[in-house]
């Protein structure tokens, strides 16, 4: 169903039982998968594909030029994935040249009012982003993460699955796999002890990854003799393996650390 008022090209592939309300405006190569609702006043365009049983609340802004002075108007894209909710005020941008090409959004997933999601990020699976959440480009997050309103990270970013970020934190560095990071400039202050439980880990398990994160971050070794030594220690505990797994790819950037580690090394 379509209203009247709204503005559809003639480009745009429509699937079946899809709703767009008042004053919508869909242009460009857009695809609407099966089921999916646009409301009243949203705007998308470019080379984005919307996935089946998404929602896209007002004044969302979807698929237009990123920010990146970069961008010379290369036909990158976006794609979302299904049963998505993408509230009021948020803004998804596509890929650039100098990235992926593409901006990937997977499944079950939560934006609050006023997300930013720029160029060539890649977002895993049921992940809540909170209310004005921000996202540099080239950021990628795992499946379930939780990011807390206000928060914003920096670009080339990477945040493990299962993590969970405060909210009104700063994050300029990797995050890793169940990790509890806060703080202006974020610091690591745990692990997501909730999230694991929700996750049905058995307590031998999330002790595991307690006593590994404390072996990580110890000063008394480099951190890849520490990554050794967890990884021969734990080699049966999948979330450890999870976390070594994450802590060897490559990165351009530092991991968060607990405060006792950054206070450790400013006294020395």
């Amino acid at each position: 169903m379509i209203h009247k008022t709204a503005i559809v090209s003639p480009d745009v592939q429509i699937g079946e039982n899809v709703k767009i309300g008042p004053y919508s405006l869909i242009e460009g190569n857009v695809e609407l998968k099966n089921n999916v609702e646009i409301m009243s006043h949203v705007c998308i365009g470019g080379y984005t594909v919307v996935g089946e049983g998404t929602r896209v609340f007002p004044f969302a802004t979807i698929g237009y030029a990123p920010q990146d002075l970069k961008f010379k108007g290369e036909k990158s894209r976006l794609i979302i994935g299904k049963n998505n909710v993408i509230r009021e005020y948020v803004t998804m941008h596509p890929g650039t040249e100098s990235g992926r090409m593409e901006t990937v959004i997977g499944d079950n997933n939560l934006f609050m009012i006023g997300v930013h999601i720029a160029h060539d990020c890649i977002i895993g699976n049921n992940v809540v982003m909170g209310n004005n959440a921000t996202l540099g480009g080239h950021v990628t997050i795992g499946d379930n993460v939780i990011i807390g309103g206000l928060s914003a990270l920096h670009q080339f970013v990477k945040v493990g699955c299962g993590a969970i970020i405060g909210g009104m934190s700063g994050v300029e560095k990797d995050v890793i796999p169940y990790g509890a990071v806060k703080g202006d400039r974020a610091y690591l202050s745990g692990i997501n002890l909730v999230g694991l439980r929700r996750a049905n880990v058995c307590n031998s398990e999330i002790h595991a990854v307690q006593k590994a994160c404390d072996i990580l971050f110890s000063n008394d070794n480099i951190l890849a003799d520490n990554l050794e030594l967890v990884e021969n220690m734990y080699p049966h505990e999948h979330c450890v393996q999870e976390i070594v797994k994450f802590m060897k790819q490559k990165t351009s950037r530092s991991f968060c650390k607990p405060i006792d580690v950054y206070e450790h090394k400013t006294k020395t």
